[in-house]
């Protein structure tokens, strides 16, 4: 059982990280010390858990990455139909967007990178719904991947930039994924062809 000082460290670095988000999601050039701000600690406390800027968006990019599984564990990608399971992901992965838009500018797929759970479960995914008949098999599940993350992309970017609705940018993501990687049934959003 971790100790209590370990315990208060993990809140404080969670803190850290998810004042980092709000601040540097809004400008990137922020100084280091509005993140400690917000994060309600002091400059020299935020050194002590990250040295600077770099040691921080590296921290960030290894948290939204375990942000990124866990939401893909609640997904239950395994489960059901695999456009619906693709749909479910999306809805988990969309309250995910201001840390993914801070942090994939420095994500670059390197050879012998090290693949997260969720890269295997999505593939996974994918190759299934191909097999099954619920994702259109004409498309490669590299293509199928990409769209999924630039649709997503478009969703976060139309909230941000043109002041939709978050409820209404989602519905709109979830039914583009459906009509470009569904086979045309009625699968998950009650949408048709």
């Amino acid at each position: 059982m971790p100790s209590e000082e370990s315990r208060t460290r993990s809140r404080t670095r969670l803190a850290i990280l998810d004042a980092a988000v709000v601040v540097l999601g809004e400008d990137q050039s922020a100084p280091l010390s509005q993140v400690a701000t917000v994060a309600g600690v002091a400059r020299s406390t935020l050194q002590r858990y990250f040295a600077d800027r770099s040691a921080l968006l590296a921290a960030l990019s290894t948290y939204a990455t375990e942000k990124i599984d866990d939401a893909t564990h609640r997904a239950h990608v395994e489960d059901g139909p695999a456009l619906e399971a693709l749909l479910r992901l999306a809805r988990e992965l969309f309250d995910l967007g201001d840390i993914v838009m801070l942090v994939a500018p420095g994500w670059e797929n390197e050879a012998g990178e090290e693949e997260s759970a969720t890269d295997v479960a999505l593939r996974s995914l994918l190759g299934r719904g191909r097999a099954e008949g619920t994702l259109d098999a004409r498309f490669t599940a590299a293509w199928m991947e990409q769209l999924m993350w630039s649709t997503l992309y478009t969703a976060w970017t139309h909230v941000r930039d043109h002041e939709a609705s978050k409820h209404d940018s989602l519905a709109a993501c979830l039914l583009s994924l459906s009509k470009a990687l569904g086979t045309g049934g009625r699968v998950g959003t009650g949408g048709q062809d």
